[in-house]
């Protein structure tokens, strides 16, 4: 469900209504896990359709239901940062890892949660990321944000910038590398093609804008070279993921949160031009190294368009799309060993 003071409740609903045909078909069953009184709250204010049982299993569901995770003790204030919102947010992750965990889910879409809000309930994260990770057991967890070709992973996200050069290890990096060639198989691509993006101007230009890139990344991709895997870098910030729009990479490693998330939401987001509203927003956030499937909207609890009716739903059906893809991946590994 997401922070429901944000629009992650309209966008379930617009998506479940686009998703209609699809879901009637038999392709996949959809479970909404979060407060059904917010869902039914928020189709009331903003007029739209919204038929879902509420329940407390998922067992023998029809196509479409909510499955129950706490309650609102009051009525959540829309547009606005609250403890109760943060609760309901993370008490619909924790659910719905659980269901993906017990086998009753195959994999968990998230509507987007406010970090704030999710401090002030007490939960001490810095998103959906690390809280999956924890509630999974997973050693380490990396995200990779995918617009179309565009796919790229991250060594760090959610931390200062000042902290990136000690966290850009060989045993991180090599991780990095590994969750992400796989996730490009899962994809559908037989042989990937990833390059590693320098973490300093023009690579460190020979260590004088720093060793990080001589020292830590050309050894890493200089072994992986030496195994087979087609693995690049380091390649310049400034032209690497204009190669990957390029189709030379199937996916690029960024070093650290805003060079990552930059290119791939400047080509994800379309504004319109006479208002500067954001018309449509595109791509999907995929956590990989986890026991289960994660993917998300590649965007904020927008509080300030929260029910007004103009929420956009094109990021949460693709990460739907991308999760069935990952899903039949899966599925068809574990039917093969």
């Amino acid at each position: 469900m997401g922070d429901p003071a944000g629009i992650g409740p309209e966008i379930i609903i617009k998506a479940v209504a686009m998703l209609e045909d699809r879901i009637a078909a038999g392709e996949f069953t959809l479970l909404v896990v979060g407060a059904p009184s917010c869902l039914a709250a928020c189709a009331d204010r903003l007029h739209l359709p919204w038929e879902a049982p509420a329940v407390d299993e998922p067992d023998d569901a029809g196509p479409v239901v909510m499955v129950r995770a706490g309650e609102a003790a009051a009525p959540i204030r829309v547009g606005e940062v609250q403890a109760d919102a943060g609760d309901l947010a993370f008490r619909a992750v924790e659910r719905a890892v659980r269901l993906c965990l017990d086998g009753k889910a195959d994999a968990i879409v998230t509507a987007p949660l406010n970090k704030e809000a999710l401090n002030l309930a007490g939960h001490a994260y810095a998103g959906h990321t690390d809280m999956l990770a924890d509630l999974t057991g997973a050693r380490d967890s990396i995200m990779m944000l995918a617009h179309g070709p565009m796919r790229v992973s991250h060594v760090t996200t959610h931390c200062a910038l000042a902290d990136v050069p000690a966290k850009l290890t060989p045993a991180r990096l090599g991780r990095v590398l590994d969750v992400t060639e796989a996730a490009l198989r899962d994809l559908g691509i037989e042989a990937p093609r990833i390059a590693v993006a320098a973490l300093n101007p023009h690579a460190g230009e020979g260590g004088i804008f720093g060793r990080e890139d001589i020292e830590v990344t050309m050894p890493v991709v200089a072994d992986y070279r030496a195994r087979g895997h087609a693995v690049d870098g380091p390649v310049p910030g400034d032209t690497v993921f204009v190669k990957l729009r390029a189709g030379q990479y199937d996916a690029v490693v960024a070093i650290y949160h805003d060079q990552g998330h930059i290119p791939v939401k400047l080509l994800g987001f379309a504004i319109d031009p006479e208002t500067g509203r954001w018309e449509s927003m595109s791509g999907v956030n995929i956590t990989l190294g986890l026991p289960i499937i994660r993917t998300s909207v590649d965007h904020g609890t927008a509080f300030d368009i929260a029910d007004q009716g103009v929420a956009n739903a094109d990021s949460l059906v693709e990460a739907i799309d991308f999760a069935l893809v990952l899903a039949a991946a899966r599925t068809t590994a574990g039917a093969s060993q």
